[in-house]
């Protein structure tokens, strides 16, 4: 990525610059630093987009250094917007296999003074323009003391949509996550699914982490999703080579501080549903799952999501499975708690051509629109 044309904010103690990608190694100690730590921000990731072609070429970081230490991170573009009618507005950089937006942010005592000069350097990063944020989550790591921040340095924040987006913190062993589970129903019909499929052949559930059996499961992935209505609607990720190449990029071995990991559910040794996932910082994030859905009945998606919880509560592979799902996931049923996701507007202090009101209804004209839309593919 080249560096883009450096802009700074400096204040005593950390300073903000928009520039282009940081040093690698200190982004790497940041992504494994990080209150509340997401991948989608991580090199790892980022890296994985630019090869396969998927990285915007006007992409630019925010970024707060504390001496010789990254304590902040934002990759972020200016893209003409509905919310500024036609006008650039500025956004995190998401691609549609990430699903959360907040900035990286190292943890410890100097949080909130790294936390400010953050909100000051998106300030100077849009230029005074809004910022229209997606997938944001709300209520944890440093994203809470940055929106009072913002707030704070007078700035306007409206929510355009908000879910609660189903998560599971680790407990001691399984049977502490299902004691008291609010949905116990559901597990007892998965058992009855499962054994209803054990009557077809063998079920087993597998993982992988790395080498060839990792780029096996992969690969039945891309199959399984491509033979699916993703396929046929055109979505699926082997249906362009870009986004094909990205799948085994994004879910390959990995020296840094996120790895990635594949779980499938097989039948007499053929997988059925498989899930891919990366972990880093304590939190496996499932991204993506595909299933035979000629099994559909048997529901084996759910079948694999209810071993993976297993799993992790008996081999402590993570502290929390992140669904990385939308609103109404059928996980709301099977993970117990739960984390507060938002699109949000944030006008800086200035005079603006329009109101955050305006802003905040052209947005959510557009969220319905689009939910249209994918209403019309699932059905077709």
């Amino acid at each position: 990525m080249r560096p883009a044309p450096t802009q700074s904010h400096t204040q005593s103690g950390p300073a903000a610059t928009c520039n282009g990608a940081p040093d690698p190694a200190a982004w790497d100690a940041l992504s494994a630093s990080a209150a509340a730590p997401h991948p989608h921000f991580s090199r790892f990731v980022t890296e994985a987009h630019r090869a396969a072609g998927l990285l915007p070429k006007a992409l630019r970081f925010v970024t707060v250094r504390r001496g010789d230490r990254l304590t902040a991170l934002l990759p972020y573009t200016l893209s003409h917007d509905l919310t500024g009618l036609g006008g650039r507005v500025a956004r995190p950089f998401l691609s549609p296999f990430m699903t959360a937006s907040a900035p990286l942010v190292a943890d410890g005592p100097d949080r909130a003074s790294d936390s400010l000069a953050l909100v000051a350097g998106l300030e100077t990063a849009s230029g005074g323009r809004p910022w229209r944020w997606p997938l944001l989550t709300t209520e944890e790591g440093a994203v809470p003391e940055m929106l009072a921040l913002m707030r704070a340095r007078g700035w306007s924040i409206g929510t355009v949509a908000a879910f609660e987006r189903p998560v599971v913190d680790r407990r001691a062993d399984h049977d502490a996550f299902l004691a008291g589970h609010p949905n116990r129903s559901r597990f007892k019909d998965l058992r009855r699914r499962a054994r209803r499929l054990a009557e077809a052949g063998t079920v087993a559930h597998t993982c992988a982490t790395g080498g060839a059996d990792l780029q096996r499961l992969v690969a039945a992935f891309l199959d399984l999703e491509r033979a699916g209505w993703k396929g046929s609607a055109g979505t699926a990720m082997a249906c362009r080579p870009e986004t094909a190449s990205l799948a085994h990029g994004l879910f390959a071995d990995a020296a840094g501080p996120v790895s990635a990991r594949a779980d499938a559910l097989t039948l007499d040794g053929r997988p059925i549903a498989i899930s891919l996932a990366l972990v880093g910082g304590g939190t496996a994030t499932l991204l993506k799952t595909a299933y035979d859905e000629d099994l559909r009945s048997h529901a084996p998606g759910l079948l694999l999501e209810a071993e993976i919880v297993r799993a992790c509560h008996e081999t402590g592979f993570a502290a929390r499975l992140d669904s990385a799902t939308l609103d109404g996931s059928a996980l709301e049923s099977l993970y117990r708690d739960r984390t507060a996701v938002a699109e949000i507007i944030a006008v800086p202090p200035g005079r603006h051509a329009l109101s955050l009101e305006r802003r905040l209804g052209l947005a959510r004209l557009e969220r319905q629109a689009r939910t249209a839309a994918k209403q019309v593919l699932r059905r077709r």
